[in-house]
């Protein structure tokens, strides 16, 4: 499916969709060994998959595990849609540098 909406727009069924022809478009492209495709379509696979999951199951205040970064934590300090704004924790280690993640990242 072309792009022509907004992933906020999209049902689920939609999404669904567009993440199967960007896994399919992703495959192709670490075929051809097009990295820097293959890393966009990553990054738009892993928002279309926050867009399917609901923003009030992440709480300010709880820590999640980072999906393909082990052993590194993330620390909700709130929320704005599908994005969670806060810091990575590593062993002891707190990141000073707030950021955004999608939600599709954040594993309990």
């Amino acid at each position: 499916m072309e792009q022509d909406k907004r992933y906020s727009q999209m049902t689920s069924h939609e999404l669904h969709q567009e993440i199967a022809a960007l896994k399919e478009k992703a495959r192709k492209a670490e075929q051809l060994g097009i990295v820097n495709e293959f890393a966009v379509l990553e990054r738009k696979i892993t928002m279309a998959k926050a867009y399917m999951l609901n923003p009030e199951d992440y709480k300010p205040g709880e820590v999640y595990e980072i999906e393909g970064d082990p052993g590194v934590h993330f620390k909700i300090t709130y929320m704005n849609g599908v994005f969670a704004w806060g810091h990575r924790i590593n062993g002891e280690m707190v990141n000073k540098e707030e950021e955004g993640l999608p939600i599709s990242m954040l594993m309990k």
